[in-house]
């Protein structure tokens, strides 16, 4: 993925949108649903939140999620202090689950250490997820602008050069559906917010076989990405590299970084 911008901004984001699914499906659990909205909730307002904050988020009852809230307590997801509530370290097992189950992370990690080191940049794995690029694996040189992004980071679609790089593989109607519907705030003096230039990128990055963000999401910050496909030609996630603007012009950083990238994909698709 693009390798998470310096790792120590903290960008905005929104709630994942759920599945579309019929609720009067009975299979369908919606007492689940709510669980996971409000564990998601606790990662997009980053603390601790009352059980009206909560409830105002997810949109749902005040007494559906204090019944959540009370059962995710009691099976040690969560803990209550007064009038607020807040995740427990029991909850990092869902995240673990993802890590350990999925085969692009059990396969990627020692591929992005190769790439990090022979570049000394940090190199990363993104997959799509909405509205947003999530981080699956990272790997950081020590000469990295910052630390605190890893495994779970996300970053809007579509401003980041992972973002474009997985649009690229979706048609250009769905892509369109997509921008619309969510919002496209200016991080930084150079986002790119208006549809034609996004999509303009999107393009860009489909023909060229590699997508650029300059300093599109944090100042002093751009990055490369390139898509990563299996074997059969699946498009599964964008492998990146973020470099400091004042370490390489964006013409240096694509004519130096590009090929480890398409080195370190080569490698990894094989494996997929």
């Amino acid at each position: 993925m693009q390798t998470p911008p310096g790792d120590s901004v903290a960008l905005p984001t929104l709630p994942a949108v759920p599945l579309v699914v019929d609720k009067d499906e009975r299979e369908y659990v919606m007492g689940l649903e709510k669980g996971l909205l409000i564990i998601e909730a606790f990662g997009v307002l980053r603390g601790p939140a009352t059980l009206t904050r909560l409830a105002e988020f997810t949109g749902h009852s005040k007494a559906s999620v204090r019944r959540s809230l009370l059962t995710l307590c009691r099976l040690g997801f969560a803990v209550q202090t007064g009038r607020e509530f807040q995740l427990a370290p029991r909850a990092l097992r869902l995240g673990h689950a993802f890590v350990v189950s999925d085969r692009l992370t059990r396969v990627v990690q020692p591929i992005l250490e190769m790439v990090s080191e022979r570049t000394r940049e940090s190199a990363s794995i993104a997959v799509l997820d909405a509205q947003d690029v999530v981080f699956v694996a990272r790997s950081t040189h020590r000469r990295s602008l910052s630390t605190g992004l890893g495994a779970g980071a996300r970053l809007p679609v579509y401003c980041s050069a992972t973002g474009r790089v997985l649009l690229s593989g979706r048609q250009r109607e769905e892509v369109e559906f997509l921008l619309n519907r969510m919002s496209r705030p200016a991080l930084t003096p150079h986002t790119r917010t208006a549809l034609p230039d996004i999509l303009e990128a999107i393009e860009r990055a489909r023909s060229q076989g590699y997508a650029t963000c300059d300093e599109e999401l944090e100042l002093g910050l751009r990055s490369i990405a390139v898509p990563v496909r299996s074997a059969s030609g699946e498009l599964l996630a964008a492998m990146s590299l973020s470099v400091a603007t004042s370490r390489m012009t964006l013409e240096e950083a694509v004519r130096e970084l590009v090929p480890e990238l398409e080195l370190g994909r080569r490698q990894l698709s094989p494996l997929l």
